[in-house]
């Protein structure tokens, strides 16, 4: 429960090397967040929905820079 949890809700997935973010969270949501640990390396992740949406990906950062459209959905 916890994994499907996080990954189909959450959208939180891990794909070999590369962390996928597509969240399907209820529209009265505000946001969450993730506290991952990868190997040596601990991550805080912030998912934000102020316009309340269910779905989708509209903008993503890494450390602070916005990462390409194309990659919105992949953190690393």
């Amino acid at each position: 429960m916890y994994r499907a949890g996080l990954e189909e809700i959450l959208g939180f997935r891990l794909q070999g090397a590369t962390l996928l973010v597509d969240p399907c969270v209820p529209k009265a949501w505000p946001g969450f967040t993730i506290v991952f640990r990868y190997r040596s390396a601990r991550y805080d992740i912030a998912v934000e929905n102020p316009r309340g949406v269910s779905r989708g990906v509209a903008h993503a950062e890494l450390d602070g820079v916005a990462l390409p459209g194309d990659h919105a959905r992949s953190l690393w």
